[in-house]
């Protein structure tokens, strides 16, 4: 073979072999978790692989006690219960989910991983093409609790005490303690044994609404919890009452609340008795509002035209409450006002410095030219002088 064929034949060979030198089976990253949940609840799995070629993601499922007759899952399964997100890039991942929980639903979920170029061939052995990851999903009863109903307080509810109280009736296994929790925060010194628990609120203002749990924990299954909300008109507890900028500059404006459900936020700017809508249509003005927080950023504030009074209004179903703020804006050489200022005085004192001078007595200035007489000597020095010199001519 001649050197440049045999040189091509190496070229040749190399690139053949390359994909199989990169090629990498599939494998698990992160696998599914056994989970144990209750009636009404909703799970997740994981499923997390890496391969070259990206790997293929299926989801399986098998009854309980079928564990040799899975079916593979699709997004919407189940009457729409069932989601299935996944995405293909350097890895695979996808992720299982299914809501409001049935006892139907338990069993065992299988991730199926694969980039063999033959794994949908049907003359193939799926044991031999695709690896596996289980998941045994549990699910149980969820135990009954009574709970108390929906409270809403009036203007003068705090002088009426509130209290809160939920009582397991039914469980699958033995209860271990109970204790609340106020919009996802456990409430301090509320746990017990007790299987009917109660929370009291001895002056409930506005700032103590809010969505109240009551939670049970057991020995051998996850929590469970039920639900009263306590509901009241929203308080604005923090705002600015007054904001001084610059033309050209951006001010920001907020309002903070308390109350439940989280209020509806609006803004508008107060001209007298007439009210103007403000959006985020304008470029200037924009809004963002989360639960009970609010702000108004307005950018490149105009002198003539964005100077006034400023309203946010919360309103809930309970009822709406308002706060203004003022807003001033300067014009952009007032940073200068102070140092004009003292330059002004600078040159005032400058003018009364030399008008002082020109307005001087003639006989207060002394003139350069004159002779300077001789220096005055004490009388009586000369006097007896005198005298001494009269006493030696005797």
């Amino acid at each position: 073979m001649q050197p440049n064929a045999a040189m091509m034949a190496v070229v040749l060979l190399g690139n053949l072999m390359l994909p199989l030198a990169s090629a990498q089976n599939a494998g698990f990253v992160k696998s599914p978790l056994s989970e144990t949940k209750l009636t009404g609840d909703t799970f997740e799995l994981y499923c997390d692989v890496v391969g070259n070629p990206t790997p293929e993601i299926q989801w399986w499922y098998a009854e309980v006690n079928r564990a040799e007759s899975f079916k593979q899952l699709w997004d919407g399964a189940r009457k729409r219960r069932v989601s299935i997100n996944t995405a293909y890039g350097t890895n695979g991942v996808s992720v299982l989910g299914i809501t409001r929980l049935t006892l139907e639903d338990s069993g065992t979920y299988e991730c199926r991983a694969s980039n063999d170029p033959k794994r949908n061939d049907l003359r193939q052995n799926p044991a031999m093409t695709w690896i596996r990851a289980q998941a045994t999903i549990s699910v149980l009863q969820k135990p009954k609790i009574n709970a108390s109903t929906e409270i809403t307080l009036s203007t003068n509810s705090s002088i009426i005490p509130v209290i809160l109280q939920c009582s397991l009736t039914t469980d699958h296994t033995s209860h271990r303690e109970s204790f609340w929790m106020k919009n996802g925060q456990e409430i301090p010194n509320t746990r017990t044994e007790q299987r009917t628990t109660v929370h009291r609120i001895p002056k409930p203002r506005a700032d103590d609404s809010g969505e109240y749990l009551c939670v049970y924990t057991f020995d051998k299954a996850p929590n469970a919890n039920a639900t009263t909300k306590v509901n009241a008109k929203p308080d604005i507890t923090g705002h600015k009452r007054s904001e001084n900028k610059n033309e050209g500059e951006n001010a920001t404006l907020y309002c903070k609340s308390v109350g439940y459900p989280h209020p509806i936020w609006t803004w508008r700017k107060v001209d007298g008795t007439s009210y103007k809508d403000i959006d985020n249509s304008t470029g200037r003005f924009f809004i963002t509002k989360r639960d009970n927080y609010t702000e108004l950023n307005i950018l490149n504030l105009d002198i003539d035209t964005d100077p006034g009074t400023y309203e946010c209004n919360a309103t809930n179903e309970i009822g709406n409450t308002a706060e203004t703020t003022i807003l001033r804006v300067r014009s952009h050489l007032a940073p200068l006002w102070p140092f004009l200022g003292v330059l002004a005085e600078i040159i005032i004192l400058v003018v009364i410095i030399v008008v002082y001078e020109k307005r001087k007595r003639p006989d207060d200035i002394i003139d350069d030219d004159e002779p300077v007489g001789p220096m005055k000597t004490n009388s009586t020095n000369n006097h007896k002088d005198k005298n001494i010199r009269q006493r030696n001519t005797k």
